[in-house]
């Protein structure tokens, strides 16, 4: 933390700053929760809105004026100590605070919570949220849950569906299940927050950054804690896991546990499952043989198969789950990179009289695609961590070198962030919160943050409170220019590789 210093110092400057950011964030979440109890998701708010109807609406202008306004000062304040707050308790303080406001809202930025209390009444009366819908079990909230997903089985895995189930029977109503799996959601966070100084010491990089970036983002509040999403118990469970491998790398004991812990994740939201293979790198210990990697990678996917057969079947509802995961494509946005340029290959056929029905084609060639880049991702970390020469300095601002411990965690910690931005970026579908995967663990590796901050803050502004996304109104238009920025990005790759 900067020493404070006499009035116009650098030291006093800084601290200054520090406080005008951490007030503006508040002012910003506390406008976020006025423009939830305005007109967030609400049981009864009404679907199919657009933004001018909205506008039309008795609080429109209210309700709109104060979600912008108090999104982009939110925004602000987070971009404003990118590079990491004054200190990691201030971090913590100041994402707590951001956060209170939003502990008390209506749901915010999307209906899913809905979906998760119906699916979690399906399970507890006896139906198989897999086999059905929630409107063909009969949930009594059914008029809350968004249409595209009254007739879809539940796309997640059984762990959460219990946990959804307990919210309903703790709960009781429905008011009483949203507090529930807000609960919920928050107790991954605070895991999470438990877990990233330990991560952030192994991996080198400054605990007040990486606690920051990943905790203090609009992303977190309005979606995780605001929204109840489930993808806050999924990082909670990875980070969890993570650190045990990164502390005890090949101790059988560590890594079952850890396997579990990554298990569980992958049975709360199948998208933890590409980070597997890197906690393996992490989790072996010197040299990288490939009898160390069979012995310890071993041990850790006994854990997470243990924990997924477990699961699946004190739960009594066996793989039906994984039958659900086609099912988290129904949504077509431009947000998602190969939907927007299967939208543009269709406008094009379209002026030549064709349809070339190229959005389902795109899509799965997308996801052999991210495939052959988790392999590569994998075999390059692997090669690294093997190299004696990888870099000996991987503290961000410290001039100390670097363990090899550090260097090996640093090392896996990146590739499994990286497999988790490939994963956003050619999924078929992309939600804002969905943002929040990889950031918790770039935060925790990479050096500069711009180029994954200004992503996840302007995906910050892709919702209304009450779930109206912005994509949908801007289809043509969004795809092309998602598409520009997609070539954009290809062209200069490849001209920095012949460099």
């Amino acid at each position: 933390m900067t020493a404070p210093g006499p009035p116009g110092s650098a030291g006093s400057v800084g601290s200054l700053a520090a406080s005008g950011a951490r007030y503006v964030g508040l002012a910003g979440a506390v406008l976020l929760a006025v423009a939830g109890y305005l007109g967030g998701a609400l049981p009864d708010a009404p679907y199919g809105a657009t933004p001018v109807s909205i506008w039309r609406a008795p609080d429109g202008p209210a309700t709109l004026t104060c979600w912008l306004v108090g999104t982009a000062l939110l925004v602000g304040a987070w971009w404003s100590l990118r590079d990491g707050a004054p200190s990691t308790r201030w971090a913590y303080v100041t994402a707590g605070l951001w956060a209170l406001p939003l502990l008390f809202t209506p749901p915010l930025g999307s209906r899913d919570v809905y979906s998760y209390a119906c699916q979690g009444w399906t399970y507890a009366h006896g139906v198989d949220p897999y086999a059905v819908g929630v409107a063909a079990a009969g949930c009594p909230w059914l008029d809350t849950v968004a249409p595209i997903w009254r007739d879809t089985p539940a796309p997640y895995g059984p762990v959460f569906v219990l946990l959804a189930a307990f919210a309903v029977g703790l709960g009781g109503g429905l008011t009483g299940t949203i507090v529930a799996l807000r609960v919920i959601a928050v107790a991954g966070l605070l895991l999470a927050a438990l877990c990233l100084p330990g991560l952030a010491r192994a991996a080198g990089v400054p605990t007040r950054r990486a606690a920051w970036l990943a905790l203090a983002g609009p992303l977190v509040g309005v979606h995780l804690v605001g929204g109840a999403h489930n993808d806050a118990v999924m990082l909670g469970l990875l980070l969890c896991g993570l650190l045990i491998v990164v502390r005890r790398p090949g101790r059988p004991t560590a890594l079952l546990l850890a396997g579990a812990l990554l298990g569980l994740a992958v049975t709360v939201k199948a998208t933890a499952v590409v980070v597997v293979p890197f906690a393996v790198l992490a989790g072996v210990r010197r040299p990288y043989t490939l009898r160390a990697l069979v012995r310890d990678g071993g041990w850790l996917t006994g854990g997470l198969v243990g924990a997924v057969l477990v699961t699946s079947v004190v739960s009594g509802l066996g793989f039906g789950w994984v039958g659900g995961l086609t099912h988290s494509g129904d949504s077509e946005q431009w947000t998602s990179p190969p939907t927007a340029v299967g939208f543009v290959v269709d406008y094009a056929g379209a002026l030549v009289g064709r349809d070339p029905q190229a959005v389902p084609v795109v899509r799965a060639v997308a996801l052999l695609l991210l495939v052959g880049v988790l392999v590569v991702l994998w075999l390059r970390s692997l090669r690294q961590l093997h190299d004696a020469r990888v870099v000996s300095r991987v503290a961000v601002g410290s001039q100390a070198p670097a363990t090899p411990a550090r260097v090996e965690a640093s090392g896996a910690l990146r590739g499994a962030a990286l497999a988790l931005v490939a994963t956003v970026v050619l999924s078929p579908v992309f939600h804002p919160w969905y943002a929040t995967w990889p950031l918790a663990l770039l935060a925790l590796t990479a050096l500069r943050t711009t180029w994954y901050v200004l992503p996840a803050a302007v995906a910050a502004f892709l919702a209304l409170p009450d779930g109206t996304n912005l994509a949908r109104f801007t289809k043509a238009p969004g795809a092309l220019a998602m598409t520009a920025l997609l070539l954009t990005v290809l062209v200069r790759a490849a001209l920095r590789q012949r460099n």
